[in-house]
């Protein structure tokens, strides 16, 4: 009988825990003096019995009425409303008898009764619940609560605007977020009574033996697609299996003051049971509705006010003035012309056509691979049939975002190789310092302008329950360590400590482009021995993968089940370091310098056969060879994991790689003929800013939202309305920035190769130019 008892217990709190937040958890039955601290009047106000005040509780449920009686001259009993009971407590006047009773007596009596019904069966959270919260709160919530029991309207609102015990529970529906805008203008009748949002985190834990149980708190907790514990870091990616409960509460009290309460209301509840429940309330997780504007944001407006003037200045002299005789620095920022070269299609002799149509189609996988991520965080009321629709082999196209930033790395290496030995083969010197600053003036501006936009314009633009999360906390960040971005060296401080985490891959580009010089050069002189250490370091940074993810039980691939903690601490000791991505950018310098050297070669069919047989295996099993690590049921191996890890980045490049040798010696098959597709070159120069842009857009979508959806596959994965702002988004800096600076860039170096090939003529002339 007893361990009967026992689960009908435990069965009832685990649906109690997920609406904690309307709950009111206070044993008291009185409220004493000392907790209203009510300062003595300097007149003697009608006797007002402080031991009635009372919250009172039945014995059969835990319902909460807060009463206040007033002793009239006739020793009348009324109940006081709250406007009454500011006055008496703040500015320690009389009561005002007409105000007792509202506009009539039957209209009281008919709230009276309402309210005793309303709340027989739905309970209200104190957010002075526990001992330890502050004076100010506990009498500003005391307040609330009568105001709450008199259907004041203020007080309906911020009891209407917190979270509440809903349907869909056993659907994962546990994220609820309440009535965002409606709290934040909560005014009270105090002044300094405002409304705070507060989005707490709960995570209950049901012992492994209850089986029962156990069932249904991981469906609850939608089979735990992601695990993660308050202690892991939620902006980058979501702490999914933590409930997020919506409190709506005075101002006056800190988020501490509301995790005390919500701690002692659970204790309540959980006291001699095996159940457990963690509470938090974290500080940047509770918003209030003004927020100043801070001087870095005016400087930031200004900026962009600055750089879109000049480009309007320089479109208007474009349009205005003969193409003969313009000034290149004037039009350098024109919309007009940038505009023509960003959607125009060349046919460049030099152009590696192929490479075009393989980035197009791995920045579309890595834009839905990182949209499914942003996926995650949102609430849904279907969250458990989102997790099990997810929890399938062929989601494996989504869970593997790091293989298709691969190729990036790969064209990276195989084009500068490409032009450096191309300068070479002509006789040209190779300028390294031109071609760092080269690099520096087409990266920087464009990252420079989307650091600022996400520290100081982006916040400001909008709001929601997960706004600080997604994009405050970025904000933050941001703010602390823009200059590790700018150098290059953020990507060797963790996620955790990252301005804009996706930017990494700009630095280990830029880091393996200052050491690709040497090898392309050791290849130009001593081709042989430089091939050999190549194909020495390729192996043992293979290795390197395989051994550091098998020792410290990392996972580069988003398995189900997998714990933040191990996807950050991936990120930090393999996927944001070049030693590890090193591989496939000397795949690429390889590639280029053959490309260059072998132009000419012929192979035979049953080479070509042979070739795009082991492409399809390379394919196919790259793909789909760690489906089973998508499946639900999927128990983590760091085997898996290292085979993984070591070998599918170099298998996914040597399709790419044959591709774009054999349509480059002229062997193209109809897949080559299709990514040869002219028009992917409007991809190519927006790919920088399609990569920059998609997460800003993805996490202020994330941080607007304010209510559960229905998750639906094909409506959420194909939001045509996000891609559309990516792509504009990706525009607008293109054209603001990249294209500029492109342009500057040219200008600079044009004239230094006139001033070089002047140079040139007079020493060739027995004429020395002195150079200042």
């Amino acid at each position: 009988m007893r361990s009967r008892n026992l689960v009908w217990t435990v069965v009832g709190l685990v649906s109690v825990i997920v609406c904690v937040a309307s709950k009111q958890s206070c044993r008291t039955n009185n409220i004493s003096e000392t907790q209203l601290e009510a300062p003595k009047p300097n007149k003697s106000p009608p006797e007002i019995d402080h031991d009635d005040a009372r919250i009172s509780r039945s014995e059969q449920d835990t319902n909460i009425t807060l009463e206040w009686d007033y002793i009239g001259p006739a020793n009348e009993t009324s109940t006081l409303t709250s406007d009454d009971l500011v006055e008496y407590i703040f500015f320690n006047t009389t009561p005002n008898i007409d105000n007792l009773l509202g506009s009539s007596a039957k209209e009281s009596d008919t709230i009276r009764k309402l309210s005793d019904r309303f709340f027989n069966f739905t309970n209200v959270f104190d957010p002075a619940c526990s001992a330890k919260v502050s004076t100010k709160c506990r009498q500003h919530a005391a307040l609330y609560l009568n105001a709450l029991k008199n259907f004041e309207l203020w007080a309906l609102q911020m009891y209407d605007s917190s979270a509440h015990f809903t349907s869909g529970i056993l659907n994962g529906n546990v994220n609820q977020f309440g009535d965002f805008d409606q709290c934040l203008n909560v005014q009270g009748p105090l002044e300094d009574f405002k409304g705070q949002y507060c989005l707490a985190y709960l995570q209950p834990e049901v012992p492994p033996q209850y089986r029962r149980l156990k069932k249904i708190h991981n469906l609850v907790q939608s089979h735990n697609a992601f695990i993660s514990d308050f202690h892991d870091p939620g902006h980058r990616i979501p702490r999914f299996s933590i409930i997020n409960w919506a409190i709506c509460a005075p101002a006056s009290c800190s988020p501490a003051d509301l995790e005390y309460s919500l701690k002692e209301f659970i204790e309540n509840i959980t006291t001699g049971s095996e159940i457990s429940v963690q509470v938090r309330v974290d500080p940047q997780m509770c918003q209030l509705k003004d927020s100043p504007v801070d001087s870095g944001t005016r400087k930031a407006v200004i900026f962009f006010i600055a750089i879109l003037s000049i480009c309007c200045i320089s479109t208007i002299y474009d349009m205005f003035s003969s193409e003969t005789r313009q000034n290149e620095w004037f039009v350098a920022f024109s919309l007009r012309k940038n505009w023509r070269w960003l959607f125009s299609v060349e046919d460049n002799p030099n152009d590696i056509k192929t490479v075009h149509g393989i980035r197009f189609l791995n920045a579309m996988m890595l834009l839905f691979s990182h949209k499914s991520m942003a996926v995650f965080f949102n609430p849904y009321i279907n969250r458990t049939q989102l997790s099990e629709n997810l929890g399938k082999p062929w989601t494996v196209i989504g869970r593997a975002a790091s293989l298709y930033t691969d190729p990036f790395l790969l064209f990276s290496g195989m084009l500068t190789a490409y032009s450096l030995i191309g300068r070479l083969q002509k006789g040209r010197p190779v300028n390294l310092k031109s071609e760092y600053v080269g690099r520096m003036l087409r990266i920087v501006p464009t990252l420079s302008a989307l650091i600022i936009f996400c520290t100081y314009i982006l916040p400001n633009m909008g709001s929601g329950p997960q706004w600080n999360l997604v994009v405050g906390h970025h904000s933050d960040l941001c703010k602390k360590y823009w200059w590790r971005n700018l150098l290059f060296i953020h990507n060797y401080f963790g996620f955790n400590n990252m301005c804009l985490t996706h930017t990494h891959h700009v630095g280990i580009d830029s880091q393996l482009f200052v050491l690709a010089p040497a090898a392309i050069v050791g290849l130009w002189k001593r081709p042989r021995f430089t091939f050999i250490v190549l194909a020495f370091l390729i192996s043992a940074t293979t290795a390197a993968r395989f051994y550091t993810t098998v020792v410290n039980e990392l996972s580069n691939y988003v398995y189900f089940g997998a714990t933040v903690q191990r996807l950050f601490k991936t990120a930090d000791y393999m996927y944001t370091l070049p030693l590890h991505r090193s591989s496939v950018y000397m795949l690429g310098i390889l590639l280029g310098y053959t490309l260059r050297k072998w132009r000419h070669i012929k192979l035979s069919p049953n080479q070509l056969r042979v070739g795009w047989f082991l492409s399809t295996i390379c394919f196919f099993g790259t793909i789909f060879g760690p489906a089973p690590m998508g499946d639900i049921t999927y128990t983590y191996d760091p085997l898996h994991a290292g085979y993984y890890a070591a070998f599918a980045p170099i298998t996914w490049c040597l399709i790419f790689m044959w591709m774009v040798f054999t349509s480059h010696i002229g062997y193209g098959s109809k897949i080559c003929r299709m990514l040869s597709w002219p028009g992917f070159q409007v991809a190519t120069k927006l790919s920088y800013a399609i990569y920059l842009t998609q997460f800003p857009v993805f996490f202020y979508n994330v941080g607007r939202r304010r209510h559960a959806d229905f998750y639906n596959f094909f409506e959420i994965m194909l939001n045509t309305n996000e891609y559309f702002c990516i792509f504009v988004a990706s525009v607008v800096l293109t054209l603001l920035f990249d294209a500029p600076f492109k342009n500057i860039k040219a200008i600079l170096f044009k004239n230094e190769g006139a001033l070089r090939k002047e140079k040139e003529h007079h020493v060739k002339n027995g004429e020395a130019l002195k150079m200042d």
